[in-house]
């Protein structure tokens, strides 16, 4: 089989990684990839925004099965041109991608099929957002409707903050004409964890639970960002708490979706607030979580390829996953300046030191391969992924593995997976 991959982050590095495990696969490529997943695959230049290249590149090399790595071409329709020609997709079409393209049409949803999440008002004029505010109880959370790479939410302490995040989002448009409505919802308290699963738009099938780090800095502060860290599996996800996020969540989403007449195929990924013992959701993702994909991929024992041609088939019943005993944790290296600006092109040291070992995998992300060079070429620039026996010792490998990378303003968290060890 040809295998192409849309996208060129560290979750793309990781599926690529996976995939290149699977004996039906004889060639992988990926649009535009980037210098680690270069070792692996075939890199394409190009725009994961440009969706009529990118169809006609798939057909034209007869690619067998297209795996979608951003959210962006998803909303933009990639799923469904790859369809129109006849090409196997994983992941879902537009309408169904709305799901994280749109939290109004998220909100809609829940709120339609009685699934839990926080209290919300929309509102499309920045004076209507405001005044609101004014008799509003804080904490309180201010969210961009459309994309915004995952630093359009921000929660607010006072009344302060909450206006200066409507400003931000509406007024100085900083995330374009995702900002064109906001919502605002009541602040849930509770401990966090993402969930994710394959489904074929009937049958869930759900992976082993994970916790993200989203914050750039430690305990949890300063801005969101993509994610910095996360490890898996998440502790506070049990044996029942995963039955009710199997069953108040995740097949009532599904189940609603299709009948909404968008049936959603590909990985259904919730970020969940576990308040008293339940499941309130935060926000879907239509795609593989980034940095989660990371520390969940690695337990996988099962070739993932048909798992991904069952779900695209409309067959996931026929499959099942098997996992790997133990757990795994990534901690990502940002630039300088992250997620705010920052520089490019400084020398990473220590990428040859964890090429080829078993329990430490590096994961690329914003890098270059330059006159001998590793370089920094984004603000995530490279996860360090450690696997153990437990949490802990995971943990602390992936630690020994970060010690060895080194590049010029470097910053990372020091307390990724503390919550397990609480």
């Amino acid at each position: 089989m040809k295998i192409l991959v849309i996208g060129g982050g560290g979750r793309e590095h990781a599926l690529v990684w996976k995939i290149n495990q699977s004996p039906l696969v004889s060639k992988i490529y990926c649009l535009p990839g980037n210098a680690g997943i270069a070792q692996l695959a075939e890199c394409i230049s190009g725009e994961v925004t440009d969706i009529d290249y990118i169809a006609n590149w798939a057909q034209e090399h007869k690619i067998d099965l297209t795996v979608i790595g951003p959210e962006i071409p998803l909303t933009l329709g990639l799923a469904d041109e790859l369809q129109r020609r006849g090409l196997a997709v994983f992941g879902p079409d537009k309408a169904a991608a709305q799901i994280e393209g749109s939290k109004i049409f998220c909100k809609k949803l829940l709120a339609k099929y009685n699934i839990p999440t926080a209290d919300y008002r929309i509102f499309s004029k920045a004076d209507d957002a405001l005044s609101y505010i004014d008799g509003a109880k804080f904490p309180l959370v201010v969210k961009a409707d459309g994309l915004a790479a995952g630093k359009g939410v921000i929660v607010c302490r006072d009344i302060g903050q909450a206006k200066a995040a409507v400003e931000l989002i509406m007024r100085n448009k900083a995330f374009g004409s995702a900002g064109d409505q906001i919502i605002i919802e009541d602040c849930l308290i509770g401990e966090e964890a993402s969930f994710l699963a394959f489904t074929d738009g009937k049958t869930v099938l759900p992976m082993i639970s994970a916790q993200d780090h989203k914050a750039v800095y430690d305990n949890d502060q300063g801005p969101n960002t993509g994610g910095m860290g996360a490890y898996a599996q998440a502790v506070l996800v049990d044996k029942a708490l995963k039955e009710k996020i199997i069953n108040q969540v995740m097949v009532p989403a599904i189940e609603g979706l299709a009948k909404e007449g968008c049936p959603y195929k590909g990985v259904l990924y919730a970020g969940i607030m576990i308040v008293d013992g339940v499941p309130y959701v935060l926000e879907f993702n239509a795609r593989f979580g980034d940095p989660e994909t990371q520390a969940i991929l690695p337990l996988l024992n099962s070739d993932i390829i048909p798992i991904m041609q069952a779900a695209a088939d409309n067959r996931l019943d026929e499959v099942s996953l098997n996992w790997k005993q133990g757990s795994a944790g990534c901690v990502v290296m940002a630039s300088g300046g992250y997620p705010g600006k920052y520089e490019k092109n400084q020398i990473i040291q220590g990428v040859a030191e964890l090429s080829g070992q078993e329990d430490i995998l590096l994961f690329h992300a914003g890098t270059v391969y330059k006159n001998g060079n590793w370089l920094t070429h984004g603000g995530r620039v490279l996860g360090v992924v450690g696997c153990d026996k437990n949490i802990s010792s995971a943990i602390k490998k992936t630690y020994s593995g970060v010690e060895r990378i080194k590049f010029d303003k470097m910053h990372y968290r020091t307390d990724i997976g503390k919550k397990s060890q609480s």
